[in-house]
């Protein structure tokens, strides 16, 4: 059985996700066998927010070269969340 902390990786922060932030999503890479139920019961017991939508996008790990040596990348996984209105989580905050 996956905890909270083991199902949400990292938050993704870029300049794309701090400005949807103001939106209320925020865009969290996740463990790639989880569904979107685990995510969030994940994100409200970890942040104490309530989750109102779950979009999930797999990320495919690309090749990558080194000389005549080949390399992969892992495939990974992105979840987009959106928050209820006036819920924010602090992480994104001071970004």
């Amino acid at each position: 059985m996956m905890t909270n902390y083991s199902i949400i990786k990292s938050p993704v922060i870029t300049e794309k996700s701090t400005a949807q932030s103001a939106e209320g999503k925020v865009i969290f890479w996740v463990e790639a066998t989880a569904n979107k139920k685990e995510i969030k019961t994940a994100v409200e017991q970890a942040f104490n927010v309530k989750v109102t939508d779950v979009n999930t996008h797999r990320v495919p790990g690309k090749i990558k070269r080194m000389g005549k040596y080949a390399g992969r990348r892992p495939t990974r996984k992105k979840a987009y969340i959106t928050l209820r209105e006036g819920d924010k989580i602090e992480i994104f905050e001071g970004v």
